[in-house]
């Protein structure tokens, strides 16, 4: 029993009776004026509904008053967007209709209904004027006690209209002021690019905290077992430095979130890379670099993706090889990026499985994929190997 009058608690129930009732507002004056010519208001609302900003009109409406709260959460989706389409003002055109349809029938229950109550009550209690009306579609003839009995039946009737009524023209809402397929698409898409920024940035706070982590970390380390003051100093310097910079790119990670329009061409470049390989060569690995061809000319996406892929691959060295020698090689020629860093494995250590399963490997490969390039990772004659390929156009 409460579950069949919990529609009657909310409120959303009375909002889209009044919409129904407001469907044959403006249609309804043509009845005054002429009724032989009552249908002007369908022809009128057709071609209504193929102005662009009718769908807008209709959209708020029908989100006000047929959805309430639920708009935007598990509830139909319902667009407030002009009609782009011959297909969306189609659309348009029959959600007026079936409006007008459903708000002429409803609205004429509404009034129906509660006078046939009046009426049974009349004729069964021999009232004055009788079962009789003028202005009732439904005459109630005789008079007999029962009809008292039967009184409440068109109210129960009428609760069961407004109820029904509402959802059905909350359905039709969503089908037909719903979204079309391309604006469905566009949507998908739309998502899909906040979630590739979204990877992108988790990417970004990877790489760039997780390299200065592991610089500290190695530094304290060493300058702890050291026991020599001078040693010490640098390795604080070091520390110091390696840390404003990823504070920096915090910060500018930060910036992009809090403001979307805000460009990314702050982010580092391959121009910059002398800065990594001083960081490596300060927690004292020995880094042998190597950088042919006009690395100043590689395309911005391009040189800041190879930044991060050779910021991850330096971590990676200082993280599970320690102070070994690195080779790095940074090469443009041909059309392509060619990324290549090799160390020693140190003795103890035991061989990585090639197709490397930390996220750092697997965010190297996934920024070369992106970029229509290819990424191998794992050992290679002894050494560990990350060889990148990125194309440049």
């Amino acid at each position: 029993m409460i579950r069949l009058l919990r529609p009657f608690a909310r409120a959303v129930t009375y909002t889209r009776w009044l919409h129904l009732f407001m469907a044959v507002v403006w249609p309804a004056m043509w009845m005054y004026l002429d009724d032989r010519h009552w249908w002007l208001s369908a022809v009128l609302l057709a071609l209504a509904g193929l102005v662009p900003g009718m769908r807008t009109v209709e959209g708020l409406q029908a989100r006000l008053l047929l959805l309430g709260q639920r708009q935007g959460g598990d509830g139909p989706e319902i667009v407030t967007a002009p009609s782009r389409t011959w297909g969306d003002r189609g659309r348009t055109v029959l959600w007026l209709e079936a409006r007008l349809a459903l708000g002429f029938l409803v609205g004429m229950l509404t009034v129906q209904l509660p006078v046939t109550t009046e009426m049974l009550v009349r004729a069964g209690l021999r009232l004055g004027g009788g079962g009789l009306d003028e202005g009732a579609v439904l005459q109630i003839t005789g008079h007999h006690w029962w009809y008292v009995a039967l009184a409440p039946l068109p109210l129960v009737l009428l609760a069961v209209v407004v109820v029904f009524s509402g959802e059905l023209i909350t359905r039709l809402a969503a089908r037909l002021l719903g979204p079309s397929p391309a604006e469905r698409l566009a949507a998908l898409e739309e998502r899909t690019e906040q979630l590739l920024e979204r990877n992108r940035i988790a990417r970004e706070l990877h790489d760039s905290i997780g390299h200065a982590l592991t610089v500290a970390v190695i530094q304290a380390g060493a300058a702890r077992t050291a026991g020599d003051p001078e040693f010490t100093d640098r390795a604080l310097a070091a520390i110091e430095e390696t840390g404003r910079a990823a504070l920096e790119d915090l910060d500018r990670v930060l910036g992009v979130l809090r403001e979307s329009e805000r460009p990314v061409s702050s982010r580092p470049t391959l121009a910059d890379a002398d800065r990594l390989l001083e960081s490596a060569r300060a927690s004292g690995a020995k880094v042998d670099a190597e950088v042919s061809g006009p690395v100043e000319t590689v395309p911005g996406p391009v040189s800041r993706e190879g930044y991060r892929i050779l910021q991850e691959a330096l971590t990676n060295v200082l993280r599970h090889a320690g102070t070994v020698p690195v080779g790095v090689r940074v090469a443009v020629s041909d059309g392509t990026l060619v990324l290549d860093v090799r160390n020693a494995l140190p003795a103890a250590a035991a061989p990585t499985p090639s197709g490397g399963r930390g996220s750092g490997l697997r965010g190297i490969r996934e920024r070369a994929a992106l970029l229509g390039g290819r990424a191998r990772t794992g050992p290679d004659e002894g050494d560990w190997r990350v060889r990148v390929e990125l194309p440049l156009a």
